[in-house]
């Protein structure tokens, strides 16, 4: 006859599948870090022996070769894989910040990288989102290709001037210039309530598109002041900053009064449904066009943090937007500190 399961096993299986599988996540971490270190010692010592990119080329070929030969149940040593292995370190062998990134993302990750990005503050831009984020290597070409990098350094915010030095770094990476909706199905012509509730439609892709760390809360959030009804129309959380976050949806370019209204529901936000424990709220005014001059203009003097980004259903960045990244100590410094 089967023994009769006391009261509270649910709770024990509960705690043991948690540990089996942080368990198996901790074996899954130092198997990787240990394949990728192996493979930075191969590439390491191909490029130790080899005269010139020729010679290179032949050692990895037959060094493939001979690894197959020697170790036939192993993958892995491809003459391609091999060669990226070479590649691989000559990338990141003069660059000591990386070198202990590397080894915390999948090899699949760091090839994708290595392949599609050629800028070295690029690289550890992804590098260090990649193993922030936990991000899948399609969602990882997914960002690159919709140039997360560059939209991310040319935020426009005002987290410099009113976050703590702990929390300005961590926001301004959560908070792009552009953001690509390319999965919505909008007509060219759509009011502000088609394109949140389209949004809504698709809200896991769409907070993946905000990059990964928010959860939803709310549209049309109410709040009330003295009487009066007020509602934001998207209301997120961020998971690493531990705030609030208020979007608010405009479809056609940004006016500098959008900055005031804001302001308004974050002291709202801050006072009636902040939480103990909470940083500060901040705003996202999402318009379709925006002009960076006015928006910088306007948010000269928020005493809220603010964030002005466009949004655009196709996926490239304007070629002369380019030219305003920040320069690579300011970016370096932002990577290190985010």
């Amino acid at each position: 006859m089967k023994k009769a399961i006391p009261p509270g096993y649910a709770a024990l299986l509960a705690e043991v599948k948690a540990r089996v599988r942080s368990a198996q996540y901790a074996a899954l971490t130092a198997v990787n870090q240990e394949l990728v270190g192996l493979y930075w010692d191969i590439g390491r010592l191909i490029a130790g022996r080899q005269s010139d990119a020729a010679h290179g080329d032949a050692i990895a070929e037959q060094l493939a070769a001979d690894l197959r030969q020697e170790f036939p149940g192993v993958t892995g040593y491809s003459r391609r894989n091999v060669f990226y292995m070479r590649e691989f370190y000559l990338a990141y062998r003069d660059q000591p910040k990386v070198q202990p990134l590397v080894a915390q993302i999948g090899w699949s990750h760091n090839l994708i990288v290595l392949q599609r990005c050629k800028d070295p503050l690029e690289r550890e831009f992804y590098i260090r989102m990649t193993r922030k984020f936990g991000w899948t290597k399609n969602v990882l070409i997914h960002q690159i290709e919709n140039q997360s990098y560059e939209k991310t350094l040319l935020g426009q915010t005002n987290f410099d001037k009113v976050l703590t030095p702990a929390l300005r770094a961590q926001a301004r990476l959560a908070v792009r210039d552009e953001y690509t909706f390319d999965f919505l199905e909008l007509g060219d012509e759509h009011s502000e309530r088609d394109l949140e509730r389209a949004l809504i439609v698709r809200i896991e892709t769409f907070l993946r598109a905000m990059g990964g760390r928010f959860a939803f809360i709310g549209s049309q959030y109410r709040l009330e002041v003295q009487d009066k009804e007020y509602f934001i129309d998207l209301l997120l959380f961020h998971r690493r900053l531990r705030c609030l976050v208020a979007v608010e949806l405009k479809i056609g370019e940004f006016k500098p009064e959008f900055v005031g209204k804001m302001q308004f529901y974050l002291t709202a936000l801050d006072r009636q449904v902040r939480e103990k424990g909470e940083q500060p709220s901040i705003g996202i005014i999402l318009c379709k066009e925006k002009n960076r001059t006015i928006v910088e203009y306007a948010l000269q003097s928020a005493k809220r943090p603010i964030g002005v980004a466009s949004y655009h259903v196709v996926k490239r960045l304007p070629k002369g937007l380019k030219g305003q990244l920040p320069s690579p100590a300011e970016i370096a410094k932002l990577l290190e500190d985010g």
